[in-house]
């Protein structure tokens, strides 16, 4: 069918010249202008570093006194970057939302969300919760919104596949094949239902294995409690990891099993490195430690525990994911959506709720929290979450504050 032929409500945005409404146009030009601002007081920044540096100022001293480390300047300097890469990118979305650009505006909005992503990781790792988190999840926000609302698809068109999709699932739970990849390149469709419930099962078998795993092995016979999050059975770890897993193997669930055994210890390895560093740099909290095992890599990984990965993702791969598929798929197939999406908004509030506790254990111990000057969050976390409740929650952790990358009082 040509353009000109299509009904009205199936055209494209491009097609109907649909405009940006005036508060979208007003969002770019504010992107613009604080673009240009943030590239200016970086640029101002660095000129101050770098005349600091040419009349004998040696960064070498923070670590000297305490100030900082050498982790700390890393991260701040990465935080820069995507403060400077961030700030030209919003220079490029003011333009192309003045401009109508909606599919180049939704792409970018992608990245965007991404590096946003990334800045919140860093901001947290060097001060904690604070109000410097409020800007880059704000924009995040509205980055989701507004890659939402530029997708070339017009809402019409977003309602008719909503329908189609809610038909293709009665369908496929009728023939038994619901959540399957309907190109048959994997085994499951990637889609946020899928993957989230490969998070939560994963989670709970994750914490379950681990219990097992102390009991039997490390400390006979001793029950620890090993979860991740402040409420429920949840490892997130085991969850993220995977994940990860599921969205590497899917299409090569049949490949050769050494492959598959690789590839999901080299991933669950290095995600389980990035976990025990970040819990090390942003709060001093030791979860475990493999120090003095074979092969192990400053005492977060080790060889022993690759392989344990590399098993777990080939009988995950291979086994369990289609038992996975049948469970998820006895939720009914119209309550799929609702039921994920309150489960979800209950995660991400644990999740952030998790933080911030780890967030107040650590002013705590470093004998920094401002009780008089406290968020109402952070009162919260205080009162119902303590250091004898987060030490009771949180039995494999232990807390050493120097170990953080944050600057100490």
């Amino acid at each position: 069918m040509k353009p000109e032929s299509r009904p009205k409500h199936l055209k494209t945005p491009e097609a109907t010249n649909e405009k940006y409404p005036w508060f979208v146009r007003l969002y770019g030009v504010l992107s613009i202008i604080s673009g240009g601002i943030q590239i200016g007081a970086v640029a101002l920044a660095a000129f101050v570093i770098v005349a600091l540096v040419g009349d004998g100022f040696d960064l070498s001293q923070l670590e000297a006194k305490g100030h900082a480390s050498i982790t700390t300047l890393v991260i701040a300097i990465v935080l820069v970057v995507i403060s400077v890469v961030l700030a030209v990118m919003f220079l490029i979305l003011g333009i192309r939302l003045l401009m109508n650009k909606r599919h180049k505006a939704a792409t970018l909005c992608n990245v965007m969300i991404i590096l946003e992503a990334v800045d919140l990781l860093c901001r947290f790792m060097l001060v904690g919760w604070s109000i410097d988190l409020i800007l880059p999840l704000v924009n995040t926000i509205i980055l989701f919104v507004l890659e939402v609302y530029s997708d070339p698809s017009l809402r019409a068109e977003r309602h008719i596949k909503r329908d189609e999709r809610k038909l293709a699932d009665k369908e496929a739970k009728e023939e038994g094949t619901l959540g399957r990849d309907a190109t048959g390149k994997g085994f499951i469709s990637l889609n946020f239902f899928n993957l989230f419930w490969v998070f939560m099962i994963c989670s709970v078998l994750g914490l379950i294995l681990e219990v097992i795993w102390h009991m039997t092995v490390v400390n006979p016979g001793v029950y620890q409690d090993r979860a991740g999050l402040l409420y429920g059975p949840f490892s997130p770890i085991y969850g993220f990891g995977a994940v990860l897993m599921t969205i590497a193997l899917n299409r090569y669930y049949k490949s050769n099993p050494i492959v598959v055994f690789l590839v999901s210890a080299v991933i669950g390895s290095a995600f389980e490195y990035f976990v025990s560093w970040f819990l090390e740099t942003a709060f001093g909290i030791v979860a475990w430690d493999y120090s003095g095992t074979f092969l192990n890599i400053n005492g977060r990984v080790d060889f022993m525990f690759f392989c344990i990965w590399g098993c777990l993702g080939f009988v995950w791969v291979r086994f369990l994911m289609p038992v996975m598929l049948k469970i998820v798929n006895l939720i009914p197939w119209n309550w799929r959506y609702g039921i994920t999406t309150v489960c979800a908004i209950l995660m991400l509030v644990n999740g952030g709720l998790t933080l911030a506790a780890f967030d107040c254990w650590y002013e705590r111990q470093n004998g920094t929290m401002d009780y008089e000057n406290a968020s109402a969050v952070v009162k919260f976390c205080n009162e119902h979450y303590d250091d004898n409740f987060m030490q009771n929650r949180f039995q494999s952790m232990t807390m050493s504050t120097e170990k953080s990358a944050r600057a100490h009082s």
